[in-house]
């Protein structure tokens, strides 16, 4: 049955001019059947730069958005359309607007994991894989950032010359591991080393050999001479790290990450929507322009 839906999918694909994007998250089905599987700052170079006129998003609602503000001539395809992402809901437009009249010299920095409105407001987004190298580039002494403080924390401690106004926003799947749960893990291994997502909060990076984002955490677990990890980020990633490393052994800790909006796109939702070209990402042209704006900073800054 699995193999039939991925032949019809496949076949749809080419009659609608469609290109499939999944992010390291989602569950293998969806990988396997992507034309792209990455990171969100990798997905969105995709979809900006791809040649097809259909964007099919295997996400969560702000990736498939974001690309709808990059490409708006494509149709963009969203075949869950409420898989979406607590810490982007935690921001929202009417705080921020107050928060910026409070900092009128500080520069506005978004998380990627934002809604369309609130990265019209922004001057940049980042990625957890390009926010250190646009932050060099960045001359403002103040920086107002959003929506993850933790993000945000780990990003201050690399430019302690600058003032950083954190948002309280967080992801609550890399919120809620503690650090006894990593050292109980650590002291069963030998040899083992800690791989982190900076989405994770101070004490938990503080015991970290590696902090990087989902495409650094896969480039530095294959480029590393070790052959035991522990994953601290979504556990969608293990399905690519052991593609790629099948002789090294990644661990989870007992409790699990798992992100269950990331979770929700199945086969049969990626059929529907190609087949009824349904679930369409609609955006608001004067909020997706000013969007744009801080989306386009965010490629030009992180070359």
């Amino acid at each position: 049955m699995e193999k039939d839906i991925k032949d019809q999918i496949l076949k749809l694909k080419k009659e609608k001019n469609a290109i499939i994007l999944a992010h390291y998250y989602q569950i293998p089905e969806i990988q396997d059947i992507a034309d792209a599987v990455g990171d969100s700052y990798y997905l969105s170079e995709i979809a900006r730069d791809c040649k097809e006129s259909v964007i099919v998003f295997c996400g969560v609602k702000f990736m498939a958005e974001s690309a709808k503000i990059l490409s708006p001539e494509k149709t963009v395809l969203f075949p869950v359309l409420d898989a979406g992402c607590p810490m982007a809901d935690m921001a929202n437009t009417a705080d921020l607007i107050k928060l910026k009249n409070q900092h009128p010299k500080a520069l506005t920095v978004c998380y990627i994991n934002s809604s369309t409105e609130v990265k019209a407001l922004c001057d940049v987004c980042v990625t957890s894989s390009s926010a250190l190298k646009i932050m060099k580039k960045v001359d403002n002494q103040e920086i107002i950032f959003l929506p993850d403080r933790n993000l945000g924390g780990y990003i201050a401690e690399q430019f302690p010359d600058k003032k950083f106004i954190l948002w309280e926003g967080f992801c609550p799947t890399h919120e809620k591991i503690e650090k006894e749960s990593i050292l109980k893990l650590k002291n069963s291994l030998e040899d083992v080393k800690i791989l982190v997502h900076p989405e994770c909060n101070k004490e938990i990076r503080n015991i970290a050999d590696y902090i990087g984002s989902t495409s650094g955490i896969i480039k530095h677990a294959t480029e590393s001479t070790n052959k035991n990890y522990i994953i601290v980020t979504e556990e969608g990633v293990l399905y690519e790290l052991k593609k790629s490393n099948p002789n090294k052994n990644f661990h989870v800790i007992d409790s699990g990450m798992i992100c269950n909006n990331m979770k929700k796109t199945t086969l049969e939702d990626v059929y529907g929507s190609l087949l009824n070209m349904q679930n369409e990402i609609i955006l608001d042209e004067d909020t997706r322009i000013k969007a744009h704006r801080a989306l386009m900073n965010m490629h030009e800054m992180a070359r």
